[in-house]
């Protein structure tokens, strides 16, 4: 049978009612929760006080639970990216973790993780990507620096000891944001089970960061990698996550290099390859402002002096400031260079370009002529000198060719260009600027910085007249060309154009650079102007990008097409003599192409300004300024010249523009503004400023003639009246409503007056729900804003003379003298972290500190034990020694640190402010590397620490209480230091020593309670001061050998040293634990006075009993000597007992057991009997109530009582 599914009915809302109308209501944004507090206040009221104030108190403590003290905001507008540390113990997916984060962000996709990756993860937010491997150094280093940390946990196997360790660093050095990523969740088959392991392991989580902190869950991968949505929703997190400023990186500048460059010599390494090296590191600057000259801390390195510090273009810039929800492809930057990506970098002293180029998605055409530049580049074996002198130029095809030295020879007594240093803001370095001669000849070039042009000259007056007018000709198109806007089209392929600062000040900038193309030909064909804002218009170059600037512009267009055939005739052509040798092209159909390039610029939107004055004032343009573009080219500008000038078309010519038709209302209203018939802000209107001009001056009378002037309104209205006294009337209207339209102005300012008034009155009298914390918070702000607002429109250059360089910053720092190994053995997989040191930070001092051992680690600290502790941005070993203070103040030296209490610890360091937290660091075979951890407390060597001395002597003469003591000491001089300390004897007896003996050396007077015997041991009980010893070795980890950088050993132990050398300590005999034998000691009889025993009572008097004797034979019974008979008998007898004992306690325990099931029975009887009593006093206590309510309903009726 064919069952149907029976559909369910639908639900159908109600359109009117109660219901309908809430919801309605709802919908439109009301509340109900109004009317219904004024329907009935009651249901609304308190019900109970003591409730209520213990829901608000509750509340109350909530709220202030949340509060933190308020900093001053300093992060900068642009701020750093954010650094976020991937960590977690080996094999747990961090590196997938990252890949799959970049290419949610970026999409793209980044093979080897290699040092710092930085990207634009939104329109305010960077994020700069950081994997932290095992080593224990790296962990302590990017804990310091770290913001945001994602924490990797392998469900399938649980917590690591990575994990605690590295939440314990961070306990430490200031706890960043963690977020912890659960991995490994496919292995589990049973959800149960999967449930359980997640609730677990988000506990224990909980526990040590804190309740409430989030964990992700990466349920399974795909082809290798996360789900996308779930890495999705770990990004929008970490997109909009919040960050507390801690309080290390905020008071300190640092900087986490993604980049490292070797300025060494190359010769001086080739000579002496073991020498110290200089080296530039780059990255953004973090935390707070750094002044150039400053000591910087390299951790894994040490300490070193910065050289010179200079700010860089931003290789990964935020996205320009517009309203828009996503980023476009062009934005999504990915800067990594450690791991390749970074294309064509421009820098100070070199030019660091990335051949493949995968990582930008371009075509393989507009790649392929700068790779073909590069390779050139790369190629070639001759200088550029010895290039330029064995070059020839050719100026047609068949022509002669020129040497140089026939060029100097035409040229004359000309001289050449010179150098001129230039101190560049832009790129912070001096350039070299190239500073030519000038001559002024009546039709010659003023000033000339391009060679086309003096090529140009010498061409006209060797070639004939027929090709001297056409290049004329040209010419005028040129000149014509660069003082006009042009939108033109050719058939080469668009090239994209460079984009040129502007600087403050600047209103144009015009720049060419060279065209990367495949040819000669090319090059010339590929030409294209570059569109810059000016005042005078746009000027034409051909600007061409970089690569990196390509990577930068990918999916831009722009509205310019490539046009280069104008410029073709103009262009000298440079061949190499082993250059290619072919047919230039660019002389074909030269005419035509002029010809319609000159009518094109006809076309073009003319100059007006250039029309009306004949000239353009081109602001901060100075006439031999060039530019270079990436310290690689220069950029030169051809000059103006007194004969392109007389040669210009007349400028009194106008061709009107065709695209603006006057006959549309549209166009009208464009410029209406710009005649006074338009419309006028108030400020501006005409009849306004002639009013208050009337309000202002009024009627006045003139005193030389005595003619009385009226205000104007009123002359108007007389000459109006008399000339036109139809239209009074309407004047009238119009003046009244005038004043009624002053009237509603002078009226709403009165209003906004008093309510200026008002909210002033109360902010300054009224605290309203304000709070201290509210208060605070306010003036922090305040703060802020006035930081900000400081340095606000002051350029970078001048800024950083005054507050140094600021966070957010791309800094590149300059340090001499690092160790080559630095160099050699550099790994990018370890992190390079420039920490900025304070004043006082680059000495080493005592240092007083508050330790407790880690409840984790195994074994106690022993004192004057080598240990590495991470202080501030060091690594280093140390010799600590531990005390503890006693009630008097005392600071007694302990050999071991104490299990579960802080003692304190002495150390030689770096100078430290206090408060600073650090960590022990435990040697890498040990199960938790955490020894112990701490605080700073002091910074001087005020605190004395001593341990305990005992001296001991022996007496060698004794007089009654007086003895002399030897053995104590050595000298007179060492008696002399502690004549009156007290000593004191094994016993008890206390003493003092009173003077130095002569002989033997070292022996002393004492004075004691009691007379001593010699065999008492005296001892003197002193404090001696102990000394800390200075060792400060620094943590090298960064010079080892790649692959053995976790390995280094510093100062071994001396239990260590002698497990390393076999070496067995023999003991000291003292020392050993053994059986004490002690000789018994005979004392005298005690002898009391017979004056003394006759004072004292009977029972304290010494008796004189006389010692009991032996027994005398007699006195002693016999023994008694059985005969056999008798020993049978009494053996009988014996065994007879024994039989009758054993039936007495058979025959006992058989009654016993009757006894106890009598009592059984007994109790049986007891309960039933119990039983029956009960049953009987219910049944009685039912009759008798019966009988009491029969009587209660008879009194209630009236009825006769018998009874």
């Amino acid at each position: 049978m064919d069952r149907k599914v029976k559909e369910q009915k639908r639900h159908q809302q109600k359109h009117s009612g109660p219901k309908a109308e809430k919801k309605k209501l709802k919908k439109q944004g009301g509340s109900t929760e109004e009317d219904e507090r004024k329907r009935n206040p009651k249901a609304f009221a308190v019900q109970s006080a003591v409730r209520m104030a213990r829901t608000f108190h509750r509340a109350q403590d909530i709220k202030t639970k949340k509060h933190h003290i308020p900093l001053v905001d300093r992060s900068p507008l642009e701020p750093p990216p954010v650094v976020v540390v991937v960590v977690g113990p080996p094999k747990v997916g961090k590196s997938t973790l990252i890949r799959c984060l970049i290419k949610n962000f970026t999409r793209q996709k980044l093979g080897d993780i290699c040092g710092p990756v930085t990207i634009v993860s939104g329109k305010k937010r960077r994020l700069t990507f950081m994997e932290c491997n095992n080593d224990i150094n790296t962990m302590i280093d990017l804990a310091k620096v770290a913001d945001l940390v994602l924490m990797l946990i392998d469900a399938s196997f649980g917590f690591e000891m990575e994990t605690f360790e590295f939440l314990n660093i961070c306990q430490v050095h200031g706890f960043p944001r963690i977020m912890g990523v659960l991995t490994h969740l496919d292995s589990f088959k049973n959800n149960k089970a999967l449930r359980k392991t997640k609730k677990n392991l988000k506990h224990r989580f909980w526990t040590e960061v804190y309740q409430g902190a989030k964990l992700f869950y990466l349920s399974g991968m795909v082809h290798g990698e996360y789900q996308n949505q779930e890495v999705k929703n770990l990004g929008r997190f970490i997109s909009v996550m919040k960050f507390r400023p801690l309080v290390w990186q905020t008071s300190h500048p640092y900087v986490l290099v993604d980049r490292m460059e070797d300025l060494t010599d190359p010769e001086r390494v080739r000579t002496d390859p073991k020498c110290d090296r200089t080296v530039s590191l780059y990255g953004y600057l973090r935390g707070t402002y750094l002044k150039s000259k400053g000591h910087v801390h390299i951790p894994g390195v040490g300490d070193f002096q910065v050289e010179s510090v200079n700010f860089l273009p931003d290789p990964c810039p935020l996205p320009d400031a517009q309203k828009k929800r996503a980023l476009n492809e062009k934005e999504r930057l990915l800067y990594a260079p450690m791991a390749g990506v970074g294309g064509v970098v421009y820098d100070k002293d070199a030019v660091y370009i990335d051949l493949p180029a995968n990582h930008v998605n371009q075509p393989q055409e507009e790649v392929r002529p700068t790779t073909e530049l590069v390779q050139s580049l790369i190629d070639t074996h001759a200088t550029l000198d010895a290039k330029m002198a064995a070059s020839k130029v050719s100026l047609f095809s068949g022509s002669a060719t020129l040497d140089p030295t026939d060029i100097e020879q035409q040229s004359g007594e000309e001289e050449g260009p010179h150098e001129k240093l230039v101190w560049d803001p832009t790129t912070q370095r001096e350039r070299r600027m190239v500073v030519f001669t000038e001559e002024e000849e009546d039709g010659d070039v003023s000033s000339s910085s391009d060679s086309e042009d003096s090529d140009q000259e010498e061409q006209e007056q060797e070639e004939d007249s027929d090709e001297d007018n056409f290049a004329t000709f040209f010419k005028e198109a040129r000149a014509k060309s660069e003082k006009t806007e042009e939108n033109l089209t050719s058939s080469a392929p668009p090239v994209k154009k460079q984009k040129l600062e502007i600087r403050k000040g600047e209103k144009e900038t015009v720049g060419e650079v060279l065209v990367f193309a495949d040819s000669e030909d090319d090059l010339e064909m590929s030409e294209e102007e570059t569109e810059e804002e000016g005042e005078a218009g746009r000027a034409g170059d051909s600007g061409h990008c970089s690569e990196e600037e390509v990577a930068e512009n990918d999916d831009e267009q722009f509205e310019d097409e490539s046009v280069g055939e104008e410029y073709g005739a103009a262009e000298t052509v440079v061949k190499c003599e082993e250059g290619e040798q072919g047919a230039l092209r660019w002389k074909e159909g030269l005419k035509q192409k002029a010809s319609e390039a000159f009518l094109r610029q006809q076309e073009a939107a003319p100059n007006l300004r250039k029309l009306v004055y004949s000239s353009v004032v081109e602001v901060g343009d100075s006439d031999g300024e060039e530019e270079e573009l990436g310290g690689l080219f220069r950029v030169i500008r051809p000059q103006k010249s007194k004969r392109f000038q007389a040669d210009a078309l007349d400028c009194s010519r106008f061709n009107p523009d065709p695209c603006h038709n006057w006959d549309e209302e549209e166009v009208l209203n464009s410029i209406r503004d710009c005649f006074v018939t338009g419309k006028w802000d108030k400020s501006q209107d005409a009849a306004t400023l002639l009013k208050e001009d009337e309000e202002l001056y009024g009627d006045f009378e003139d005193l030389e003639t005595g003619e009385i002037y009226k205000a104007q309104r009123g002359q108007q209205d007389q000459a109006e009246s008399s000339e036109h006294s139809e239209d009074d009337d309407e004047h009238e209207a119009e003046e009244s409503l005038m004043k009624q339209d002053e009237e509603e102005v002078q009226k709403n300012k009165r209003l906004e007056k008093k309510r200026r008034l008002k909210e002033r009155f109360d902010a300054e009298y009224d605290d309203g729900d304000a709070t201290y914390f509210d208060d605070l918070k306010e003036e922090m702000q305040k703060q802020a804003q006035l930081n900000r607002a400081e340095f606000e429109d002051v350029d970078d250059e001048t800024r950083v003379q005054y507050e140094g360089f600021r966070p957010g910053m791309y800094v590149r720092l300059e340090i001499f003298s690092l160790p080559c190994e630095f160099v050699t053995n550099f790994d990018p997989h370890y992190p390079i972290i420039l920490g900025s040191l304070g004043s006082s930070e680059g000495n080493l001092g005592y240092l007083q500190m508050r330790l407790k051992k880690h409840r984790w680690y195994e074994r106690i600290l022993k004192t004057r034990d080598p240990l590495i502790l991470s202080l501030g941005w060091r690594r280093f070993q140390t010799i600590p020694l531990y005390h503890i203070e006693d009630h008097n103040g005392r600071h007694r030296l302990l050999k071991y640190t104490p299990q579960h209490m802080y003692c304190g610890a002495s150390i030689w360091g770096p100078i430290t402010p206090q408060g600073t937290g650090f960590l022990a660091v435990a040697g890498t075979k040990a199960n938790f590397r955490i020894a112990a951890t701490g605080v700073i407390l002091d910074l001087d060597k005020s605190v004395t620490v001593v341990k305990k001395l005992k001296l001991i002597g022996y007496p060698y003469k004794i007089f009654k209480n007086t003895c002399f003591i030897k053995g104590m000491f050595n000298t007179v001089l060492e008696v002399a230091k502690f004549e009156g300390a007290s000593v004191r004897t094994v016993s008890g007896i206390r003493g003092q020593i009173k003077k130095a003996l002569a002989t033997p050396p070292g022996a002393y007077r004492a004075t004691f309670e009691d007379r001593l015997l010699m065999s008492d041991i005296v001892f003197l009980r002193s404090w001696f001061p102990v000394s800390v010893p200075q060792l400060y070795n620094p943590v090298t980890s960064l010079l080892l050998p790649v692959g053995q950088k976790d390995s280094w050993a510093g100062m071994r132990t001396l239990g260590q040293l002698k497990h390393d050398l076999g070496i067995r300590n023999k003991p000291n005999t003292d020392s050993l634990y053994k059986s004490v034998v002690r000789a018994q000691r005979r004392f005298n009889p005690l002898h009391i006075p017979k004056d003394l025993q006759k004072a004292l009572p009977f029972k304290s008097k010494p008796k004189q009993q006389q010692p009991k004797g032996k027994v005398s034979r007699d006195l002693q019974r016999p023994s008694v000597i059985r005969e056999p008979h008798e020993r049978k008998v009494a053996a009988l007898l014996h065994a007879l007992g024994m039989v009758h004992n054993h039936k007495r306690k058979a025959a006992h325990l058989v009654q016993h057991a009757k006894h106890k099931e009598f009592l059984q029975q007994k109790e049986k009887q007891e309960e039933a009997k119990l039983k029956r009593q009960k049953e009987a006093r219910k049944k009685l206590y039912r009759i008798m109530g019966q009988r009491d309510q029969k009587k209660h309903r008879s009194s209630l009726k009236g009825a006769p009582q018998d009874d």
